[in-house]
């Protein structure tokens, strides 16, 4: 059993399973939160009632869950327009990335929660990061994760570990992923408590959860649903 960590915790799918899953593994578990004025910040508000009801299902997890750090990082909205902070359509530019990538967010989400880590003395970043099934981010890829551990750890002098436990895992897989950890209790929480959709529509719950069924996040986690309950049944 390892000692303590520090989850990047947004209120999505993603996060929620690696909160789970560092509750599981850590004796200590805290969680981070970034407000970047994001256009989906309805996340914001689904934070507290995930953190409140994730640890009914495992009374070792009630135990385990430590404090919460809400972060203003206001200043990336106002660096760059993307998708993700302004109201434009979702495209694909012309250098090959979506606009829905927000540069240096992940590279600033790791530093900003590894001097909080350094502060409290927490051992291990908890990030959703995820190379198999993702939209064309670089700083979701495994090397880049790599590279960032071992830059902080130079440039702080520590020995903080960057833990993705998603990394090579598609969503189907996330969800079995989320399943094994906290069984039908923790897939009905992600269902019907987490936020992933890029638009903040809660307007409707399909059956893999809210969101508008069409931005790129909504149909990644619809089509990973479907093909969970298909490996399901076919184990059944």
């Amino acid at each position: 059993m390892k000692s303590s960590a520090l989850v990047l915790f947004s209120g999505g799918q993603d996060s929620t399973t690696c909160l789970a899953w560092a509750l599981n593994n850590y004796e200590h578990v805290e969680t981070i939160g970034f407000d970047y004025r994001q256009r989906h910040d309805i996340e914001l508000t689904t934070r507290p009632t995930l953190r409140e009801k994730i640890v009914r299902i495992n009374p070792l997890w009630s135990k385990r869950l430590g404090s919460d750090h809400l972060i203003d990082l206001s200043l990336i909205s106002t660096l760059s327009e993307t998708a993700m902070t302004s109201e434009i359509e979702i495209a694909m530019q012309d250098n090959g990335l979506p606009n829905t990538f927000v540069p240096g967010r992940n590279l600033l989400f790791f530093t900003v929660a590894a001097t909080l880590a350094f502060r409290r003395g927490l051992t291990t970043l908890v990030g959703g990061m995820c190379e198999t099934d993702f939209s064309g981010y670089p700083d979701c890829r495994d090397d880049t994760i790599k590279a960032l551990q071992v830059a902080l750890n130079l440039g702080m002098n520590t020995r903080i570990n960057l833990a993705t436990p998603l990394m090579w895992l598609d969503k189907s897989q996330t969800w079995k992923l989320a399943q094994d950890l906290g069984g039908s209790e923790l897939l009905n929480l992600i269902r019907n408590d987490t936020h992933t959709c890029y638009l903040g529509e809660r307007g409707v719950r399909h059956d893999w959860g809210y969101g508008c069924e069409s931005c790129p996040a909504c149909v990644l986690r619809a089509n990973g649903y479907k093909k969970f309950l298909q490996g399901s049944d076919a184990s059944t």
